[in-house]
């Protein structure tokens, strides 16, 4: 029988978002013979703030030491890592987003920046975070599907492509998924009313 992987396994946008570096400070000291790359080849000590991969991170702040190959574990020891909530998703970005989604270039603060809110979602219980993500996305949805249906406005207006490039992935879909929409509705309208 074939294994069984999440539908998002094999994913290039999971992959890369789980490739975005996120905060950890490390709990424990560990010698530099294991993860010799972790700190550029020095000691790792405890307190030690690093940014490293979300997957790398997340792994870290889930194992504890003596866990695997039959160690027993002790459920009050630390964790080698704890994860700290990504800059791009910090009070000072938030609350710009509260002011005024749209005028923040999420793009600027991680390229997969609600992906990687979903996957801090996993890790964190931020009520305020969903809140602000869910509301921020719907107002900017309404501008983009807007600029979508006009895009010569949009490459030839003032603001140029300062616009799409504002947008993170799931945004940049978004546009497309609504340009191309239009566009099949007008060549359908065009194509019925000449028949």
């Amino acid at each position: 029988m074939a294994a069984s992987f999440p539908a998002s396994y094999y994913s290039p946008d999971s992959i890369l978002t789980d490739a975005q570096k996120v905060p950890c400070t490390m709990n424990l000291a560990l010698p530099t013979t294991h993860l010799p790359a972790l700190n550029h080849g020095a000691a790792v000590t405890a307190g030690l703030k690093l940014d490293l991969p979300l997957w790398l991170a997340e792994m870290l702040a889930v194992t504890k030491p003596g866990q695997g190959r039959g160690g027993m574990v002790d459920d009050e020891a630390a964790s080698l890592a704890s994860i700290d909530m990504p800059t791009a998703l910090g009070h000072r970005v938030l609350n710009a987003l509260r002011a005024e989604p749209r005028s923040v270039d999420i793009r600027a603060q991680a390229g997969w920046f609600y992906g990687l809110g979903e996957r801090m979602l996993e890790l964190f219980e931020e009520e305020e975070l969903i809140e602000v993500l869910e509301d921020s996305f719907k107002i900017r949805a309404f501008e983009i599907a807007d600029k979508a249906q006009n895009t010569r406005a949009v490459q030839h207006g003032a603001d140029g492509n300062e616009f799409t490039n504002g947008l993170d992935e799931t945004e940049r879909r978004l546009f497309r998924a609504a340009h191309d929409g239009t566009s099949s509705v007008k060549r359908w309208f065009e194509h019925t009313s000449k028949s």
